[in-house]
């Protein structure tokens, strides 16, 4: 493992160079990966391990959507692709990507079928941190880890394809093999993780679902819209709001701090944008300050889990997901957004 600065703090990280694809395939030559669940996660996951050359196979609920999605991903019904339970049985490997209401409800069936030595593998905190919410309580005879990809199922899977890998967590809650952390560091590697650093459980989803709701999704879209009604009120058009909001920060800005951070960023603007976001950054950041302090307070109480399963375990939760959905699609903002992406130079037709 390699030691790292980060800033002025040094942390332990697993890169490529010393972990290389041959060491993971080898430690997990006589595993069977059983990815249950084909939603987000799982698709990416799986994919990527089979394009390893890992042994995988899917479980997914037979008649669904996501079923669907599977056989034309490529998976075969009887070979790769099974009922949840075919696969859970199945697997020496359980990868438990349902989403975390889906958890819930399939773990007093599912548990049953973790063997002696198996490992319990998830890609998020939430089940095993609210275990008293979540009723997931894992047998001692297992080995019981995560590994949490940095990005939505899509990006590990775009960025797997071009080379490039997206960074990712690991953890270990339950080691009954004594093998528990190179099962869990070669999956890692499997799934394409750019490179790997430690973590637990709790840190893991306290950290995650402060940024989802924080500064990654919540925030970010929050504060978009904020600013797009701003300049709309104001006499501004709907291309002029929405390019000054969204469009310059993603498709010029935040390729830049991706680059070499936010100071070249800002050495890349023009002498009147530095010194108009030197001097407004601090006052952003101090009255958003308590908002994120309620979040993390909210996160850490289990409040925000409590809130999950209660709204994603309602039997309507798909069909009120998507009238929210298509509120925010609706909107003048967003619907200026598909005019102006339409516009982008990739999108010009020759006439």
């Amino acid at each position: 493992m390699a030691k790292i600065k980060f800033g002025s703090v040094e942390e332990t990280v697993v890169t490529r160079d010393e972990y290389p694809l041959e060491k993971a395939r080898e430690i997990l030559k006589d595993e069977v990966v059983a990815v249950l669940g084909y939603g987000v996660q799982g698709p990416a996951q799986s994919l990527n391990m089979r394009d390893n050359g890992i042994n995988v196979i899917v479980g997914q609920r037979k008649g669904s959507p996501n079923w669907d999605k599977a056989l034309a991903d490529g998976w075969v019904e009887g070979e790769t692709l099974f009922t949840l339970e075919e696969a859970a049985e199945r697997g020496t490997v359980v990868q438990y990507l349902l989403s975390d209401a889906g958890q819930k409800a399939a773990w007093s069936t599912l548990s049953e079928f973790l063997d002696e030595g198996d490992m319990l593998y998830f890609s998020h905190g939430f089940g095993i941190t609210y275990k008293d919410q979540t009723g997931i309580l894992p047998p001692p005879h297992a080995d019981v880890a995560l590994v949490a990809p940095k990005g939505s199922g899509t990006s590990v899977r775009r960025n797997f394809l071009d080379g490039s890998g997206i960074n990712a967590s690991y953890a270990i809650h339950q080691d009954f093999t004594g093998k528990a952390e190179e099962r869990t560091i070669a999956l890692g590697i499997a799934i394409g993780a750019g490179y790997l650093f430690p973590t637990t459980f709790e840190n893991e989803v306290y950290s995650d679902l402060t940024g989802e709701r924080g500064i990654l999704i919540g925030a970010l879209s929050g504060v978009m819209e904020a600013q797009y009604n701003v300049l709309r009120k104001n006499g501004h058009s709907p291309s002029e709001a929405f390019n000054e909001t969204v469009e310059e920060l993603t498709q010029s800005l935040i390729r830049l701090v991706a680059e070499n951070g936010m100071d070249w960023m800002y050495a890349n603007c023009s002498t009147t944008a530095q010194r108009g976001a030197l001097d407004w950054h601090p006052k952003f950041r101090d009255a958003v300050a308590p908002v994120f302090e309620d979040l993390y307070e909210s996160v850490k109480n289990g409040e925000e889990c409590r809130v999950t399963l209660e709204k994603n375990g309602d039997p309507n939760y798909r069909v009120n997901l998507d009238a929210e959905l298509k509120e925010m699609h609706d909107s003048e903002m967003w619907q200026a957004g598909i005019a102006v992406r339409s516009l982008r130079p990739e999108n010009w037709k020759e006439s």
